[in-house]
């Protein structure tokens, strides 16, 4: 088995371990497993001839998300961004870990890293596609659940920060996928107000 196999074993062997459930099409998974492999086909969907350091960042983005859960930090917008930038460290760590593990360069590494980080979203190709097909992955898999637990202001507002992280090229992809009409709605709003 080449290094890339392997990671990607050892990723999903760890993302195999989320409590978490996730229901598609009356199968039961393990939620980060499920989200983490329709990340990388996402990617493979837009990426025809992906870097290898894409395709480790894609199945390692939210790698044991579960083990540092929103509720240990406080309500607001603090205590979100403070979740947000622990956890893509803590992801950058893990894969880090197993990228040495099974073989992989410094070099490498630090690529993966730099995805997993988010460093030069709009100025790096692949670090944009990684953001691309992560929102997709939201949108598609997520988006319908998370909506109608918020006000639509909320929701539109959360949307217009997620499609601007987009280039248009996901965007474009962002519209061929299936929502409910009141999804469908708030997605045009939050389109509008990025035109």
């Amino acid at each position: 088995m080449n290094k890339l196999d392997l990671a990607f074993e050892k990723y999903d062997a760890y993302n195999r371990m989320d409590p978490v459930s996730y229901t598609y099409k009356g199968e039961v998974f393990p939620e980060e497993y499920f989200l983490a492999n329709r990340l990388y086909e996402w990617v493979l969907k837009l990426d025809p001839q992906p870097s290898e350091e894409l395709l480790l960042a894609s199945r390692s983005q939210h790698i044991g998300r579960w083990e540092i859960p929103r509720s240990q930090y406080p309500d607001g917008k603090a205590g979100y961004l403070d979740w947000r930038r622990n956890l893509a460290v803590f992801h950058a760590d893990k894969s880090t870990a197993i990228m040495k593990e099974v073989g992989y360069g410094q070099d490498q590494i630090d690529r993966v890293r730099q995805f997993l980080l988010k460093k030069k979203i709009k100025v790096d190709k692949e670090v944009q596609t990684l953001e691309n097909a992560l929102c997709l992955v939201f949108l598609e898999f997520q988006y319908e659940d998370f909506f109608p637990k918020y006000e639509p202001e909320k929701i539109v507002n959360i949307l217009r920060k997620s499609l601007l992280k987009m280039d248009e090229k996901g965007r474009q992809q962002a519209l061929t996928l299936h929502y409910s009409d009141e999804g469908l709605n708030y997605i045009k709003q939050a389109l509008e107000q990025i035109s």
